[in-house]
Formats: structure tokens, C-alpha cells, sequence
């Protein structure tokens, strides 16, 4: 008998359509990989993130997932985990995590997602 895979939640802002398309193309490399992941949409759900231990503010500047163990990683370690999990990005995986490139990729993600959020007015 196999071990079932367990799933892993990503909260997004599904009012973002960079954050859909995201969303749509990460689906799409994992395939059937990608059924043992559920997806949050953050939107309007400030309370439930705070019963979670997410601030609402942090969720929409930074993405997070919860893990099979139940425990909440955010920015560059969300992206890491989910990308693990789809054999194509595993190699992005690894290298977004090399200790040259993870700051640098963080600072830019944030100018990104900053200016992002200031553009919509929700900043």
C-alpha cells in the first residue's frame, strides 16, 4: 500500500492576476502532481489569516504556504517548497536557495510585489 502524498495550502491573492497566471502555469508544469495542492485565495479573509498566524498585511506583500506538518513558511521558503515539488522546477528550487542568490532574489521580489501592490492601490 503507498503512502498518500499529503497536501500543502497556498495562500495567493487571487485578486492579482500576475498571482493567477502564476497559479495557472504552476498547474499546468505539475500536472497531475499538482492535485496534492490546495489553493487559498487570501482575499477578504483577514480573520481567518489571523486564526492561522498569518498577518493579512504580510500574505498579500509575501506568498505563504502551510506544509504537511501543518506549519506556515512564507516568501523565498514558500516558493522553494512548492517549486520541490514539481520535478521541472526542482533545479529552480535549488537555486533560488544558494545563499549568493537568495538575497538578492528576496530584495527583488519585494520591489516587485511592492510595486505591484502600490499600482492597485493597496499598499
Amino acid at each position: 500500500m503507498s503512502e498518500e502524498k499529503k497536501k500543502i495550502t497556498v495562500y495567493y491573492d487571487g485578486s492579482c492576476s500576475s498571482c493567477i497566471k502564476d497559479r495557472e502555469n504552476y498547474e499546468k508544469l505539475a500536472g497531475k502532481g499538482g492535485e496534492d495542492v490546495c489553493w487559498f485565495d487570501i482575499t477578504g479573509q483577514n480573520a481567518h489569516l489571523r486564526d492561522i498566524g498569518i498577518d493579512p498585511h504580510k500574505a498579500l506583500s509575501e506568498l505563504h504556504v502551510r506544509d504537511e506538518q501543518q506549519r506556515i513558511v512564507s516568501e523565498l521558503d514558500a516558493y522553494i517548497l512548492l517549486m520541490s515539488r514539481v520535478s521541472l522546477l526542482k533545479p529552480l528550487a535549488w537555486l533560488i536557495g544558494l545563499p549568493v542568490i537568495r538575497p538578492l532574489l528576496s530584495s527583488l521580489y519585494h520591489w516587485i510585489v511592492n510595486r505591484r501592490l502600490k499600482k492597485s492601490g493597496r499598499l
